[in-house]
């Protein structure tokens, strides 16, 4: 068996080592392998003078990252709930349903966003709700997406009129005290997500 040899130095010389590039103590984080050089990209692209950008700040983008290998299997009911007769909610469990499985399609792609804003308040997104965001689905019309628009990130409708030549791509506001935003020419626009789930609480 061979010996481990451990080998002594005179100790850390000053300023040697890779120089930080943030102006305060940096932590690890484990993130999806996929999505690593776009995460490094966009921090160096928005962190400055040490903080992010106001509007970047403001626009939470987090991995979904289960704190444990537990799995929850919540019964589920397979009767429909009306606003009529009572039924007994015993009698009709027939199945569990996994909560990752049913709100994550595919996880590599999956972000939790908080929305910043009450433009989408008629849709039911307040302040603080944490939405479900998918970057491998491609965007329909009609679809609740976020939008980056020169390097601002904001929630609402995609539109798409395809009577004009070429289609005209706006973005709705569901609610009357917001404006609509029109894509100007030569700004940057891109769909940065589609919104699956709005993980609202109700109590």
């Amino acid at each position: 068996m061979s010996k481990k040899v451990e080998f002594e130095h005179g100790g850390a010389r000053a300023n040697a080592g890779r120089k930080a590039q943030f102006s305060e103590p940096t932590k690890v984080i484990r993130v999806p392998e996929s999505q690593v050089d776009f995460i490094k990209n966009w921090l160096l692209k928005n962190f400055k003078n040490g903080q992010l950008s106001d509007l970047t700040a403001s626009m939470k983008i987090q991995t979904i990252q289960p704190k444990n290998d537990k799995v929850y299997q919540i019964p589920l009911a397979t009767e429909r709930v009306a606003a009529g007769v009572p039924f007994s909610v015993q009698d009709s469990i027939e199945q569990s349903l996994d909560m990752n499985e049913y709100l994550i399609r595919n996880e590599s792609s999956t972000f939790i966003v908080k929305a910043n804003s009450l433009s989408m308040q008629d849709v039911g997104i307040d302040i603080e709700d944490p939405l479900i965001v998918d970057r491998s689905i491609s965007a329909k019309s009609g679809d609740i997406v976020i939008a980056r628009i020169d390097n601002d990130f904001t929630v609402k409708r995609l539109m798409i009129d395809k009577q004009f030549d070429p289609p005209k791509v706006w973005l709705k506001a569901e609610n009357p005290e917001f404006k609509n935003i029109y894509i100007e020419e030569g700004q940057e626009f891109e769909i940065w997500g589609v919104v699956t789930y709005n993980l609202k609480r109700m109590r």
